[in-house]
């Protein structure tokens, strides 16, 4: 029976970076995952690690420790960093107000407020009336998250020897034993990452945290020319949707507004977030909608709103919409993530939030200081 000292159930982002904080302490890694590759929320999303405009507190500082650890390991990896930074363009006057008073949390240290043609050598083709205002913030990086995610993988094993396991079903864990469809596994800790699958291991222990499942729909879309955008893109529906900035008391009138004048986008859940990839394209994206099960199908309607969005922000007639995909993730009502405890060895991990990709590497080292010990 192979030996380890951690097991890991699961090979999305969440998985990854418990693997690796523990790979870098020398332990013995397995991760074993149910598919051939990786197929869920980790590659169904921007790869835009984000910073600004996280809740708060320890949501906000585990996406500041984890940019730095992807900006330390992306080069290690192969990974490309496609895009640094972010601006968040506001055409209503209530904005201003959300956004004077971020910058005076400890959350906006880097971040500025510019002009729509200080936004606009950043984005070129963003519309001087969607950008009355912008903030800026330079602590963003974007990955494209459909080749990262295996790049990641692909380093843990050659460089820290981490083992994967993958179209493998784990069926029990009781450590020292984690019983697999393809036979037993010893390992002296396990942790568990089930991503948005809350009806396998630990079932009745995760029910308790009240979870769901949220679905999400993207695109991607083809510039008719050619277009630079420097950094990602959001735009005032950001402000009222994203805690850091949503739970201000000065965003307030924000919210009114664009519950009376963005009815439909916010029902929907939309917020618009546009970033670049190599080739040119533009991921645009996203809705939020909720339920234990999602139907597995896109809404035309939907993603009608969000080119709206989309055209009201920025100036690219005829961009074509070239691709398009829905995404599920764990959500919980009254937390961005949870850490349960089924005996001293091991842990179930859920990040209940759309920051997975954002949190993740700091989640992993939490994890990974809790049941071995925090290094000096």
């Amino acid at each position: 029976m192979p030996v380890y000292d951690l097991a890991i159930v699961g090979a999305g982002i969440v998985g990854l970076a418990h693997a690796y904080a523990a790979a870098k302490r020398g332990k013995r890694v397995i991760i074993i995952d149910r598919d051939a590759q990786a197929n869920g929320a980790s590659v169904r999303n921007f790869g835009f690690v984000t910073v600004t405009g996280q809740g708060a507190g320890d949501c906000w500082a585990m996406a500041r420790r984890a940019r730095d650890v992807w900006a330390e390991t992306a080069d290690r990896a192969g990974i490309a960093v496609v895009q640094r930074g972010m601006v968040l363009a506001s055409r209503l006057e209530e904005s201003e107000a959300v956004i004077d008073a971020f910058l005076r949390t400890e959350m906006a240290e880097g971040c500025a407020k510019i002009t729509a043609s200080q936004a606009q050598e950043y984005i070129p083709c963003l519309r001087s009336d969607a950008a009355r205002v912008s903030l800026y913030s330079p602590h963003e990086i974007r990955v494209e998250s459909r080749t990262a995610i295996p790049l990641l993988a692909g380093f843990l094993a050659e460089q820290y020897g981490v083992t994967f396991m993958r179209d493998t079903a784990v069926t029990a864990v009781e450590p020292p034993r984690v019983e697999t469809a393809r036979g037993a596994v010893e390992a002296e800790a396990v942790i568990v990452c089930p991503g948005d699958d809350f009806t396998g291991l630990f079932a009745e222990r995760i029910a308790v945290y009240n979870v769901t499942r949220c679905k999400l729909q993207m695109l991607r879309l083809r510039p008719q020319r050619p277009v630079d955008f420097k950094t990602a893109v959001m735009s005032d529906l950001g402000l009222g949707r994203y805690l850091g900035y949503a739970d201000l008391p000065e965003a307030e009138p924000l919210k009114k507004r664009l519950d009376t004048e963005l009815k439909a986008e916010r029902d929907n859940g939309i917020h618009l977030i546009v970033t670049q990839s190599a080739d040119g394209s533009l991921v645009v994206g996203d809705s939020h909608h909720y339920a234990v099960t999602p139907d597995p199908f896109a809404s035309d309607a939907v993603d009608t709103l969000m080119l709206g969005e989309f055209d009201r922000v920025l100036d690219l007639p005829g961009r074509a919409v070239a691709e398009r995909w829905i995404g599920t993730y764990a959500s919980a009502p009254d937390r961005w993530r949870f850490t349960d405890r089924p005996s001293d060895s091991t842990r179930v991990v859920i990040v209940t939030a759309g920051c997975g990709a954002s949190t993740a590497f700091a989640i992993g080292e939490e994890t990974i200081n809790e049941l071995y010990g925090s290094v000096a």
